[in-house]
């Protein structure tokens, strides 16, 4: 893969305010490839390329996680031969990219339902996350057949059944105890959460786990989203005064 630029954390940011945790919905592939007279197909392949990139950049930069909305459960929706053509994407570059990443230090994580992935994908998927277990450098976050709404109401589910079984009683039910339940564990909340294309909305992504995000909308979409985007979206980040919905108590 091409050396890129930027490789280095910009001085104008600081260090030790960098989000732990970004979060990001790539969106406009599609649109990409149409404004260049090509067919969708050509979009996806080029928004793996901003992926891979800002990846490696998060890991060049010091931001420790990294979570991306690849497949959504309502992306069942389109039609048959754009899905068969995902489906296939994302065998063809975990098997393509699985070896730098555990050069790297990438540990790879998936989350979602895999349950109607086809089958090749989802024994792939497993070996990719064992395969990079141990890694240390970054970690990697694929949301993949994910719908915040489902994670929510399967989170519900599994704290019901505790307790139906008398393993949990209701007033055990905490905020801990429940994000405990959802695909994302013990990790902690996004502190930023990017969209591309100019969309902002958050389509069912993460809806527990943004509740105290920062919002960032670029109007550029996913396939051109590069390290000078990354940049902005994370100076936008750091100009922010995050209060959690206390006072603000910085001096005046």
């Amino acid at each position: 893969m091409a050396v890129q630029p930027m490789t280095l954390l910009p001085p104008d940011l600081d260090p030790r305010r960098l989000p732990a945790h970004v979060a990001v919905i790539m969106d406009g592939n599609g649109r990409w490839a149409k404004e260049r007279g090509k067919p969708r197909f050509f979009g996806h392949r080029q928004g793996v390329e901003a992926i891979n990139d800002l990846v490696r950049c998060c890991k060049d930069w010091g931001v420790p996680i990294l979570t991306v909305f690849a497949f959504s459960t309502e992306n069942w929706g389109r039609p048959a031969e754009e899905v068969n053509f995902l489906m296939g994407l994302f065998h063809e570059v975990l098997q393509r990219e699985l070896r730098a990443m555990v050069e790297e230090g990438v540990c790879l994580r998936f989350m979602g339902d895999f349950a109607p992935l086809p089958k090749a994908l989802r024994d792939f998927i497993e070996e990719s996350v064992q395969a990079t277990a141990h890694n240390r450098a970054i970690l990697f976050n694929v949301a993949m057949n994910y719908g915040g709404r489902r994670e929510i109401l399967q989170a519900t589910q599994a704290l019901a059944r505790q307790v139906e079984q008398g393993a949990l009683r209701v007033e055990q039910i905490t905020e801990e105890t429940f994000a405990h339940e959802l695909y994302t564990g013990l990790l902690p909340d996004p502190d930023l959460l990017i969209r591309s294309s100019g969309e902002s909305r958050l389509s069912n992504f993460l809806l527990w786990q943004s509740a105290y995000s920062e919002l960032y909308v670029s109007q550029v979409f996913w396939p051109d989203f590069d390290r000078a985007c990354f940049y902005q979206a994370l100076k936008h980040y750091q100009s922010r005064n995050r209060r959690f919905g206390k006072l603000d108590s910085s001096p005046t």
